[in-house]
């Protein structure tokens, strides 16, 4: 029987008293990948970061549990906690803190404690996979990172957090063809060894190539209007959104 990991339900969110999501309905099960895509402005990272409890984003309406339980009674620390992970869109620059003592530190909160030894011979071993180079580990949070560093920092906490849902929001924005390629091998590697459950939100599919993907939901103006399997987004490479606009 399917484990249910987060269920969305009628989900209304606003933001500076606007409303962007009119009712969204979503469910995922454990060990499932769903894409989420959209046009520019159709709500699509508004669901991720109310998700996440981004206090920006005021829950108008709806229930989510997640796990079994009220996510929206959370606040953002207990979300992540609870196994809830977001990647943004454009990761932020954290001076004071190093990559390394951030990662170790996150998931000490979520219960993941270790020796620093055990802990950097698994980083160490992660940022190779991703093709980091080891410095990073002692660099500030993304300060003076490129945008392909920064995407990897965050693939990398992914892999080290092992979180139970994971919100991909737009990873491969801006990424060359190698950085994409990396990237994706490291969404690969957590649905292979985590089993959990991925919603990935993009307009691109170029991450989308080496990965299974068992559902695809397409929002528009604040509103899931369509849902089928991976052969979807081959349509939407083809044909484009307009006949979910219309």
């Amino acid at each position: 029987m399917a484990q249910e990991i987060l269920n969305v339900s009628q989900l209304k969110v606003g933001v500076e008293d606007k409303e962007i999501l009119h009712g969204v309905d979503l469910s995922l099960n454990k060990g499932e990948t769903h894409v989420l895509m959209g046009p520019n402005g159709a709500g699509k990272s508004t669901l991720g970061y109310a998700l996440m409890g981004n206090p920006r984003y005021e829950i108008l309406g709806g229930k989510v549990t997640f796990n079994g339980e009220d996510l929206l009674s959370k606040n953002v620390a207990e979300r992540s906690q609870a196994g809830l992970f977001l990647s943004f869109q454009n990761p932020i620059e954290v001076p004071g803190i190093t990559l390394g003592n951030f990662i170790r530190s996150s998931m000490e909160q979520r219960g993941k404690k270790m020796t620093y030894f055990k802990f950097k011979k698994l980083l160490q071993e992660k940022m190779e996979f991703l093709q980091m180079d080891p410095s990073y580990m002692d660099r500030d949070l993304n300060v003076g990172f490129s945008g392909g560093e920064k995407k990897k920092a965050e693939i990398l906490q992914l892999l080290m957090l092992e979180p139970s849902l994971a919100i991909l929001d737009e990873t491969d924005s801006g990424l060359d063809v190698d950085a994409v390629k990396t990237v994706s091998l490291g969404v690969e590697e957590y649905q292979k060894t985590q089993n959990g459950a991925l919603l990935i939100i993009t307009h691109s599919t170029r991450i989308l190539e080496a990965l299974k993907v068992d559902y695809t939901h397409v929002l528009v103006n604040g509103n899931v209007v369509a849902t089928g399997d991976s052969a979807m987004i081959d349509d939407i490479n083809e044909n484009g959104f307009e006949r979910f606009i219309k």
